[in-house]
């Protein structure tokens, strides 16, 4: 799959006429707990001829990939990217931590990603994180049967708030890292269990709801939006990211 996925990035590139940046895996393979019938979640950035970002044309600054049965790609502008970079987009910030990467031009990101401490806001993050949690436990984790998948998806955001709130800084992207916060042993096996019966199933698995998965997940949410509203608003310069596209356009 990883040689189909370098020849789509190189079949956009040539057919947008665009250079790739950055291309990593952004769900739940990166994150640690896919099925294995789970689809591959592509992410990129890429950077288009000089002349185009000097044309008074507005140019559209995404490129999606019709989706397949195991392929779901698209990508961002460079600029859009740091635009949303520096308004602390959170998925954002998980695609450049991606464990599973593709495609990587070293001298850009490793500036972009020296600049994440310095742009990344905890309050906008960690309301992030709360609504993805809450809207996965109401939404989701309530029937008397419930999908494998809808504990993660309500586990892995609720401690990147976690951490967030505890630790001060930008959460890990893998679930594995993120679960190393919970003390509670309980917790811990039940997540264990999730864990093996996910990498065995289907993306359309069930199972009862876990009460003491259920409890961990509505107690937690009930502590955490006083504490991130607590967080101050933060929003990093504007020219630190100006001078790296400058720098990527005019290399």
């Amino acid at each position: 799959m990883h040689t189909q996925i370098l020849a789509c990035l190189d079949q956009i590139e040539h057919e947008h006429g665009v250079r790739i940046l950055y291309a990593a895996e952004s769900g739940s393979r990166a994150w640690g707990f896919a099925s294995p019938d789970s689809d591959y979640d592509v992410r990129f950035v890429y950077l288009r001829p000089l002349e185009d970002y000097l044309s008074i044309a507005a140019q559209r600054d995404v490129i999606e990939v019709p989706i397949d049965r195991l392929l779901d790609v698209n990508g961002w502008d460079i600029r859009k990217a740091l635009a949303l970079f520096r308004k602390s987009n959170a998925p954002l910030y998980e695609w450049l931590q991606s464990p599973i990467v593709y495609r990587r031009d070293a001298r850009c990101c490793e500036a972009w990603t020296a600049l994440m401490p310095d742009y990344f806001s905890r309050r906008a993050g960690c309301h992030h994180y709360l609504s993805m949690a809450r809207n996965a436990y109401e939404h989701q984790l309530q029937g008397t049967r419930v999908r494998l998948k809808h504990y993660f998806y309500a586990l892995r955001p609720l401690l990147a708030a976690a951490w967030i709130v505890e630790r001060g800084g930008v959460p890990p992207m893998e679930f594995a890292s993120l679960r190393d916060q919970v003390a509670d042993a309980a917790v811990q096996t039940a997540i264990d269990a999730l864990l093996d019966l996910k990498r065995n199933a289907d993306e359309r698995a069930e199972t009862a709801p876990v009460p003491v998965l259920q409890d961990f997940i509505a107690r937690r949410l009930a502590a955490y939006p006083q504490d991130s509203a607590a967080l101050a608003p933060h929003s990093g310069a504007e020219e630190p990211l100006n001078r790296l596209f400058r720098s990527l356009l005019l290399p």
